[in-house]
């Protein structure tokens, strides 16, 4: 029973700890585009492909 003292607080704090982290990553824009840099891959290697191979 005295681990539930100590356990209880320290999952609070973990829990807000993990919020926290959450909700600071929303207002920093961390989830805006999720696609794009799916899509940005593809775009440069279709891009590549068009001009054919380079000469070094």
């Amino acid at each position: 029973m005295t681990t539930l003292v100590y356990l209880i607080p320290v999952a609070l704090f973990l829990g807000a700890l993990g919020l926290s982290g959450f909700l600071w990553a929303l207002r920093s824009g961390q989830y805006e585009d999720l696609d794009g840099a799916a899509e940005r891959i593809l775009i440069e290697a279709d891009a590549r492909d068009k001009e054919g191979p380079r000469s070094n």
